[in-house]
């Protein structure tokens, strides 16, 4: 099993297979974008199925696939059937919904049946102006395709002031009819300028009060060991809310996460600044055995929580989330 030198077992992987995405949040990226690698630059889906079979060894149990938006790489429904062949690893999808509606069929039968799609708001407009793309209706429409066909489907939605912030409650109103998960998560520094936001106006306390000013009490949900959400039962409703303090990090202390990003550098924290090579290591023609032994050495090194790992940084955090893969 694979443990970082703070006890914490390490059982989940969060894989970028690319860094391109269709939409241009503004809080993940500039208006005009930022410069893609070639896709010789990124590991190949070889390199990657590699990778996964090494830390499944070593104990994986999840991996979650993300971006960039992953359904734009070429290859990608090939590369999870061949992860859906790994006995017992749970194969998870992050997206923001935009090509994910006419995949719906093929990811059921290859039995990745839990989904996150990013969606910031309800409102057409707002939508647009967040994204800077007029994808709406698309993204709603695969969102109840999703519910119709008994996805565990995870609504994530970033809190931003003067942005968004009117949608906290419609979007929190969805569990009302729908058994899924509405996640709403601190706005972070990673949008590819340099800056974050100069005061984080909603962090995980005042969405939290937010919530409970308008539906009351809300019980905390049982949280499973390495959830980053404050989950919350608003009595009555088929589905649950939750809170996640991107920003804040108070979940350190149980995260069991593994990040790659698409050029195969590893991040044992999504604040440090990459910490290993990957890729040009795995180009070296080295073993399977010195692929799990470098895990275990990084992870026996890890800061023990965000704030030692964006202090030991090179510089400033100036990436794009779609960069890194969140």
């Amino acid at each position: 099993m694979l443990y970082d030198n703070h006890g914490r077992e390490m059982t989940y992987l969060r894989l970028a297979v690319t860094d391109r995405c269709n939409l241009r949040c503004f809080y993940c990226m500039p208006e005009d974008g930022i410069h893609y690698l070639p896709e010789k630059q990124l590991l190949t889906w070889e390199e990657m199925l590699r990778i996964v079979q090494q830390l499944y060894v070593l104990g994986l149990r999840k991996v979650r696939i993300t971006g960039g938006e992953p359904l734009i790489r070429q290859g990608i429904m090939e590369f999870l059937e061949k992860l859906s062949r790994l006995e017992g690893l749970e194969v998870c999808l992050t997206s923001n919904g935009v090509l994910l509606e006419k995949h719906i069929p093929q990811l059921q039968a290859l039995g990745i049946r839990s989904i996150n799609l990013s969606l910031d708001s309800l409102d057409r407009q707002r939508f647009h102006q967040i994204t800077r793309r007029d994808d709406f209706d698309v993204v709603y429409s695969a969102m109840m395709r999703l519910i119709e066909a008994d996805f565990k489907v995870k609504i994530n939605a970033v809190v931003m002031e003067g942005k968004n912030d009117q949608d906290i409650i419609p979007l929190a109103q969805l569990t009302e009819k729908y058994p899924i998960s509405v996640r709403f998560i601190e706005e972070m520094p990673f949008n590819g300028s340099g800056k974050g936001p100069a005061v984080l106006k909603w962090d995980f306390i005042k969405i939290a009060d937010h919530l409970k000013a308008h539906f009351g009490n809300m019980p905390v949900m049982d949280a499973a060991y390495g959830e980053t959400a404050l989950r919350y039962q608003i009595p009555g409703f088929k589905g649950d809310v939750g809170v996640i303090a991107a920003f804040s990090r108070t979940f350190c202390g149980t995260c069991n996460r593994i990040r790659l990003t698409a050029m195969g550098e590893v991040k044992t924290c999504l604040y440090d600044d990459g910490v290993f090579d990957l890729k040009a290591f795995i180009r070296q023609g080295v073993s399977d055995e010195e692929i799990r032994q470098t895990f275990i050495t990084l992870f026996g090194n890890r800061p023990k929580d965000g704030f030692e790992a964006e202090k030991n940084r090179k510089g400033i955090i100036n990436e794009s989330m779609t960069s890194i893969g969140g």
